[in-house]
């Protein structure tokens, strides 16, 4: 039995160490926003369930049309709860951001909620979209599965970032993605001051941790700031979300609608 999978292709280029570019998606919730990031040249898109309208069906049609265009699909969840972990991944997902991660126990329990047993106890969920939905082997679903998917611990807070060696060694956690505006906002400096002597402390101490652990780096809030992006990139980040789909539309029909009502009389 020919076995088909469709392959992460964010997790095989971050084990390269090479650069990853993401598109958060918001508000779009139809399948055209996974064209729209292949169009564009993204390696992934983001799906916001945390601070967005969009349900576990939108993001499934989102993430089964993402398979189809090599970009990986991925998701936010808005919570630690082990059904909301399992079901993205079952639906289409091929990658967790796991929010408000402060400690190593709790990067464990991702490991364990989307890993099959002996590592973790993830329930078998048979034929799914990331499969095509062939019927291999259990035993060889599970492989594929645990293999494929990019599990992300995010962190938010100070506590999070000064636990970072902690959790960046727990085995099964590929990746601590900086939720920097959190971070900022939480430190008590202004929101979204990316260059902050406090921000820059927080970015080289994630850094040394994946370093240190073989695991990659990735940053939120990092849109728009080339200087910010050049940054990261040299201190070893290799996944970056540089806009969202709502973000790139009022930038571009902002100044668009300027210019054409500077030409009325």
């Amino acid at each position: 039995m020919s076995v088909f999978c469709l392959e992460n292709t964010t997790k095989q280029k971050l084990a390269r160490n090479e650069l990853v570019l993401c598109m958060a998606v918001n508000q779009m919730r139809t399948p055209d926003v996974a064209l729209i990031a292949a169009t564009c040249g993204f390696d992934a898109i983001f799906i916001d369930m945390e601070h967005g309208p969009t349900s576990l069906e939108s993001a499934s049609a989102v993430s089964v049309a993402a398979l189809g265009y090599g970009i990986t699909p991925i998701a936010r969840i808005a919570s630690h709860h082990a059904h909301d972990m399992a079901r993205y991944l079952d639906s289409g997902g091929m990658g967790l951001m796991v929010p408000h991660i402060d400690s190593a126990a709790e990067a464990e329990e991702i490991v364990q909620y989307c890993k099959f047993p002996p590592r973790g106890m993830r329930s078998a969920p048979g034929t799914i979209s990331t499969l095509a939905f062939e019927s291999p082997p259990q035993p060889e679903i599970n492989r594929i599965l645990d293999d494929q998917v990019l599990l992300a611990a995010m962190v938010e807070t100070p506590t999070g970032v000064a636990n970072a060696e902690e959790i960046a060694a727990v085995d099964g956690i590929d990746m601590i993605d900086i939720g920097a505006l959190d971070v900022s906002t939480v430190m008590g400096i202004a929101p979204g001051d990316m260059h902050h002597p406090k921000m820059r402390e927080v970015f080289e101490t994630v850094a040394a941790a994946c370093r240190k652990h073989g695991k990659a780096m990735g940053v939120g809030g990092a849109r728009g700031d080339r200087a910010l992006q050049q940054y990261l990139i040299g201190l070893g980040a290799r996944y970056l979300t540089i806009g969202s789909d709502f973000g790139y539309l009022m930038s571009a029909a902002k100044p668009d609608v300027a210019a054409v009502r500077a030409m009325a009389p």
